[in-house]
């Protein structure tokens, strides 16, 4: 533990000449949206129609929201174009982490926040953040627990009862690291946790939740492929999808949730046992001359570079602050 000196004592004089202590000013509701500093929300969408109302209505506090959508086929872009200060923007999809980082550089405010179409900014979260905008603060990233529900109800255990991800950031002091599917944001410093929740409507239906489990299941494979971990053999394929489904099934109480629980935590055990028999598969079919298909990544190297000064968003002009 570190040892901090004690503080010099005081004498009658240093007393006297100490001067009053200065007290916080506490702003009213008015007060407090003239004099914080500005934010620009990012939501990330594809075929989201239903959903992406209620996320956009979580965020109209919000001076600016910048909608990235992957050429949605149903109406998320005229649901989302109905909102003042929504911008659209088109974008090719090659993950969620290149698709973020795209979208920070394009935002005209330094303070951001990243939501998911099916997340909901409680109105507790909101006064947290809309606090830390208006007073100055040291930390420049922020954690944010998630509240899930999936297949009808609350999931309060299955490992979801420790789901946090960094959301709210000052630009240039976070970045999503080059990666197809489940990338961590990583800050240049420690994260504070917040104390309000993220609603997170994770999935509705069994047959969603098998689908983008299968997805990010052939990412997952592509990546690995990718960054050349294609050694598989029958512990990868057997023993990592067994350890996941034992330790969010009974040692992060998944048993307590009856069968949600057991989906919960069968679910995410099949993706991992369809991630490393994919690769063991294309290895199998390389040696008989067949290259797998893999999906495209983004090599850009500007969608990963951090920026190591404030250079403002691409494309616009640092907007002043009143």
């Amino acid at each position: 533990m570190t040892a901090y000196p004690a503080p010099a004592p005081e004498n009658a004089a240093s007393r006297e000449r100490r001067p009053a202590p200065l007290l916080p000013v506490l702003a009213n509701e008015g007060e407090l949206e003239t004099q914080r500093r500005r934010v620009s929300a990012i939501i990330t969408t594809f075929n989201e129609a239903d959903r992406i109302a209620e996320c956009l209505e979580s965020l109209t506090w919000c001076d600016e929201i910048l909608v990235v959508d992957s050429h949605s086929t149903d109406e998320t872009r005229e649901i989302a174009g109905r909102y003042d200060g929504v911008r659209v923007l088109r974008r090719k999809y090659f993950g969620a982490a290149s698709q973020k980082n795209w979208a920070i550089d394009r935002c005209r405010h330094d303070w951001i926040l990243i939501l998911d179409a099916d997340e909901v900014v409680t109105p507790e979260l909101r006064s947290e953040i809309e606090n830390i905008l208006a007073a100055p603060v040291a930390a420049t990233a922020f954690a944010i627990k998630r509240r899930t529900h999936a297949l009808g109800g609350e999931v309060h255990y299955s490992g979801w009862q420790h789901d946090r991800v960094v959301r709210f950031f000052r630009r240039g002091d976070a970045r999503y690291p080059n990666r197809r599917v489940h990338a961590d944001m990583q800050t240049r410093q420690r994260p504070e946790i917040l104390d309000a929740f993220l609603d997170h409507h994770m999935v509705d239906t069994l047959e969603e939740y098998t689908e983008r489990t299968r997805r990010y299941a052939f990412w997952g494979a592509a990546q690995l492929w990718r960054d050349g971990r294609r050694n598989i053999g029958l512990w990868h394929v057997l023993g990592r999808p067994t350890w996941r489904f034992l330790r969010t099934y009974f040692l992060q109480l998944g048993v307590l949730e009856g069968v949600r629980g057991l989906i919960m935590c069968g679910v995410p055990a099949y993706g991992c046992f369809l991630k490393y028999a994919t690769v063991w598969s294309w290895r199998t079919e390389l040696k008989r001359g067949r290259s797998p298909r893999l999906p495209e990544f983004d090599d850009d190297p500007t969608t990963w570079a951090w920026s190591t000064e404030k250079t403002g968003p691409i494309g616009l002009q640092p907007q002043p602050t009143p």
